[in-house]
């Protein structure tokens, strides 16, 4: 009778493994890495849009690997409450684990030399934990690597996708970047962080207005941004959006 399956056998992945890496090797496909920022949208990444993210690669014929920092989270938000969990922390590269099936790499190894992109999906972590923009606004920091991630995407001329409130992250580094968020009224609810477009402004970028299922591109710096979850819309039309958003990152690595 064999042995029973262990999930924390790491001899159970090695044919996994090299199988990827050989189809990667020989297809020559597009590898953007996805950086999360932990698990859950009110301390972390939105489970919905990285998902998404993945989806749309997926189907672009795209592999992918994920990278998040290995650092503290911010603090820890009980999801059922909405409220902070005073006696918890938590480690954002740990947390990010969950989503990335445990195939995670620290931010900290991810160099523009060996990818075609970057993609930053949104969840609150990108205002908490990859920058402190969620406390400080305008006058927000943005963690190191994340900055130098960004920076070295730009410089090497490659296509940077983000969506929900991450693309604050480039309009804090990337000076004078074009991104959306959305829309810039509340129109009754519907677009409840439409005052974002006002910071993003403020940081000397430019804000263009879209709708949740649009992507705006910005041709001279080669970012893609799409408003998701910024919008109070059905989970299809977030993921029409972020579809559009990867469609477009894609296009401009010239697959």
């Amino acid at each position: 009778m064999p042995a029973p399956f262990s999930p924390l056998d790491p001899s159970f992945f090695t044919p996994l493994c090299q199988a990827s890496c050989l189809q990667v090797d020989s297809l020559l496909t597009p590898a953007p890495p996805q950086v999360l920022s932990g698990c859950g949208v009110y301390d972390g990444t939105e489970l919905h849009e990285a998902s998404a993210v993945l989806v749309h690669l997926s189907r672009g014929g795209a592999e992918v690997q994920i990278f998040a920092p290995d650092i503290p989270q911010m603090h820890v938000v009980d999801h059922t409450k909405g409220q902070p969990s005073e006696s918890e922390t938590r480690n954002v590269l740990t947390e990010s684990a969950r989503i990335a099936r445990g195939k995670i790499t620290d931010l900290a190894r991810l160099s523009a030399d060996n990818h075609d992109a970057a993609i930053f999906p949104g969840g609150f972590g990108a205002a908490k934990n990859l920058s402190t923009f969620a406390v400080d606004g305008k006058d927000c920091k943005v963690n190191e690597d994340v900055e130098r991630v960004l920076k070295e995407f730009h410089k090497a001329g490659k296509p940077i996708g983000l969506c929900c409130i991450a693309p604050v992250l480039a309009a804090k580094v990337l000076r004078g970047v074009e991104v959306t968020v959305g829309h810039e009224q509340e129109e009754g609810g519907k677009w409840p962080y439409a005052g974002t477009a006002e910071a993003i402004k403020a940081l000397g970028a430019k804000h263009c207005v879209k709708g949740v299922t649009e992507a705006h591109v910005d041709q001279k710096n080669k970012v893609v941004t799409t408003p998701a979850f910024m919008c109070e819309a059905e989970l299809h039309h977030i993921h029409d959006g972020i579809g559009a958003m990867v469609k477009k990152v894609l296009e401009l690595c010239g697959k």
